[in-house]
């Protein structure tokens, strides 16, 4: 073979091998995504109650006054029971919008657990697991022993009414009408950050 065809075959290989190299790649400095081989999201009746028994989460809400969510009916992650989030509500509202594989929410929502604490009744907090794996929630906020008051809502329902991306985890405040204040894509990590921002947005201090 030829001197120049073998150059012209070996730039030809150094070329493609380069190509692979810098070929952009499309999912890096996304936001985290579910699991390829996430468990079922089918637990018995009994697995399911279990979980909530572990869980120990408080009742919902009756309604937080957001009435955008009218008709969109979600269930409480501790209990199955119905919730309507556009029926009335008198206080400000944080939205926490979290799924059990979501690393940065395993910090979170502790600090978020801290916030309702010293918040008391002058905020709601409520969770959002935005995940069909309900016993898969229930069992990282038993673990946590983070006891706040969830919703469940596979669809992404409240994110997708309230102009939240859908990467986890994400905070929503709510005035006391049911407006949105804020929209915060980042994980919370102190609660002195989550009380700046209630502060400003809410006027909520804690």
């Amino acid at each position: 073979m030829p001197a120049a065809v073998r150059w012209l075959i070996v730039c030809a290989i150094v070329a493609v091998a380069l190509g692979v190299a810098i070929w952009p790649r499309g999912n890096e400095g996304a936001a985290p995504t579910a699991p390829a081989a996430a468990p079922s999201t089918s637990a018995s009746p009994g697995e399911l109650a279990a979980a909530r028994t572990r869980a120990a989460l408080p009742p919902c809400p009756g309604g937080i006054g957001a009435k955008a969510l009218a008709g969109k009916p979600l269930t409480c992650l501790g209990d199955g029971a119905p919730v309507d989030l556009a029926a009335a509500g008198n206080r400000p509202v944080l939205l926490n919008i979290w799924a059990w594989w979501c690393g940065p929410c395993r910090v979170e929502l502790p600090v978020l657990a801290e916030v309702a604490a010293r918040a008391g009744d002058r905020l709601t907090v409520l969770g959002v697991h935005a995940d069909a794996n309900a016993a898969a929630g229930l069992d990282l906020l038993a673990e946590l022993t983070v006891a706040l008051p969830t919703v469940q809502d596979p669809q992404a329902l409240v994110a997708t009414t309230l102009g939240a991306p859908r990467a986890y985890p994400v905070t929503v405040l709510l005035r006391a009408d049911g407006t949105v204040a804020g929209v915060h894509a980042q994980p919370f990590t102190s609660v002195d950050d989550v009380a700046s921002l209630l502060r400003s947005e809410l006027g909520v201090t804690l």
